[in-house]
């Protein structure tokens, strides 16, 4: 098995009770941790913005054992525009696929999308060795350049490869990463980010390899304190495309990762105690967009 391993790819919010609502009821998922923030992250963890947000972890279960989601909400964003980045979340889950309602695009899988644009895709299986979230589908102008720099660079695996797509993983017990063939790839300001654990002693090394073969690191190693928790060091990367991709110590991360018992509740506390649309109204605006 690799030591390295997927965690979550990261969704940009504007309407978080009703994001969380369809997770929640139409996806069944649960809130896995949740933290709030007064001011923006050293990482861009929350994109380019240096107000209020919030870090909500949701899924299937533990981040140790599943791919999960993280929802970003900057409290000063009413939406985000969507780009044509981001394909699909695949879920392997019966009893989500009876009940969801959504466009059937193959035999047994159904499109579901959430209120802020993202597309799910729902199987009508049993949930999988990498656990109910199987991976994800993002677009690529170059197939080619795209698994270049995924396994020389970044080291995960080609499973399978056609002309117009190509299927990665660090191993098939893992959620996997698949490129579709794209002219284009627009990430817009709704962008996300994947991020995979890797042994504190890679990060270096895996920065260092980028650099050399011309590639951008978006943010050199660097560490992130999180007060009561954990310190994690990180290295943000840029594939072709411009996806970002993080490598965060697993060490650092399975510690700062920890299930919370109490995310739920936390997370709809936020939600009753934000009132930043009625703050931007008594002032006579509007919540941006971005």
């Amino acid at each position: 098995m690799s030591p390295r391993r997927a965690l979550h790819w990261v969704f940009k919010i504007g309407n978080r009770p009703e994001t969380v609502e369809f997770l929640r009821s139409t996806l069944n998922m649960t809130v896995q941790r949740h933290e709030e923030f007064k001011e923006g992250c050293d990482a861009a963890c929350n994109g380019p913005y240096d107000g209020m947000w919030s870090k909500t972890m949701i899924g299937y279960g533990n981040e140790d054992e599943n791919f999960v989601l993280e929802l970003t909400y900057n409290y000063g964003i009413q939406n985000y525009k969507l780009g044509t980045d981001f394909l699909g979340l695949h879920i392997q889950d019966r009893d989500v696929y009876r009940k969801a309602e959504g466009e059937k695009v193959d035999e047994g899988v159904k499109r579901v999308t959430s209120s802020d644009g993202y597309a799910f895709l729902v199987s009508d299986a049993d949930c999988g060795p990498a656990g109910k979230v199987s991976g994800i589908s993002l677009a690529s102008t170059n197939l080619e350049k795209t698994t270049e720099f995924w396994c020389e660079i970044l080291g995960l695996t080609a499973f399978s490869t056609s002309s117009n797509e190509v299927t990665l993983g660090f191993d098939q017990s893992q959620a996997f990463v698949r490129f579709v063939k794209t002219d284009s790839v627009d990430h817009a300001t709704a962008y996300g980010r994947v991020a995979f654990a890797v042994p504190e002693e890679d990060l270096a090394g895996a920065q260092a390899a980028a650099e050399n073969a011309g590639h951008k690191v978006l943010t050199p190693m660097l560490t992130l304190k999180t007060e009561g928790k954990a310190d994690v060091s990180v290295v943000i990367f840029a594939d072709p495309d411009g996806y970002e991709i993080c490598f965060v110590g697993d060490t650092g991360f399975r510690d700062l990762s920890k299930v919370d018992p109490k995310g739920n509740e936390l997370l709809d506390e936020a939600m009753g105690k934000d009132k930043s649309s009625e703050w931007f109204e008594k002032k006579g605006k509007k919540k941006g967009s971005a």
